[in-house]
């Protein structure tokens, strides 16, 4: 149930792009995007599969953005470094590996550390 919760958070906070996201805030909504994007490409057969993926991908990119920049912002970077995946094929592995590094325990120039749990009322709608 918890992974429901951050992949609520997530989708609620979709235009933020300030303030810190934690680790299993990104990691847990990257997988619920994975798995969703995955069940329409492949198990909805031929072209509705590919329509509602293409949706779906339309419809998250704005959360998906932002939980990235704040996740970036937990590691005390700004959210520019997400350009770095224009660099071919090192710019993915880079930003993997600066979305897998912990952030900081204390507050940084974006604010008071992220939570590692889901919010309150995330909890309670869900």
């Amino acid at each position: 149930m918890i992974v429901v919760q951050w992949y609520v958070e997530v989708l609620r906070k979709y235009a933020v792009f300030n303030g810190r996201a934690g680790r299993p805030e990104y990691w847990w909504f990257t997988l619920v995007n994975l798995v969703i994007s995955v069940v329409l490409d492949v198990v909805i057969p031929g072209a509705a599969g590919q329509i509602l993926g293409g949706i779906y991908g339309l419809a998250v990119l704005l959360p998906s953005i932002g939980v990235t920049i704040r996740r970036l912002h937990d590691t005390n970077r700004t959210g520019w470094w997400i350009m770095v995946v224009l660099i071919p094929i090192v710019g993915w592995i880079w930003l993997i590996v600066l979305m897998a590094m912990a952030g900081d325990s204390g507050p940084n120039s974006y604010g008071p550390p992220a939570r590692e749990t889901p919010d309150a009322e995330t909890v309670a709608a869900a």
